[in-house]
């Protein structure tokens, strides 16, 4: 993803959360995957923050932009899986460090921009 749909991607993240009352710590949209730390409410659990950030995505993003409608037509436009931990073992730090590398590694490839203000 990038340009007006990773725009609109990041938008939408924000959105979701805030009305989860979940923040964003840090985040990073790259062409072919979305990374973020989340401060999620005790009341929301992590599989059902992302069957909302995957559901609302997908559902906005392919009414929005034909272009992405056509070439996932009758397909998903998210994987089924995602990858969650919360942390303790591994300090907040070192996932943001993570969060950064591949901030670094994704702007020698192509334009990014950071999901958190």
């Amino acid at each position: 993803m990038y340009g007006k749909t990773a725009e609109r991607v990041r938008e939408l993240i924000r959105e979701i959360c805030l009305s989860n009352n979940d923040q964003i710590l840090k985040g990073h949209i790259s062409k072919d995957n979305v990374h973020i730390i989340v401060s999620n409410s005790p009341y929301l659990s992590e599989s059902k923050l992302m069957q909302y950030i995957k559901g609302k995505t997908s559902r906005k993003l392919l009414m929005e932009f034909p272009e992405i409608s056509k070439k996932y037509w009758c397909r998903h436009m998210w994987g089924r899986g995602y990858f969650g931990a919360s942390s303790g073992n591994v300090t907040d730090e070192v996932i943001m460090q993570y969060i950064k590398i591949q901030d670094v590694e994704e702007r020698k490839k192509e334009d990014d921009f950071q999901i958190s203000p």
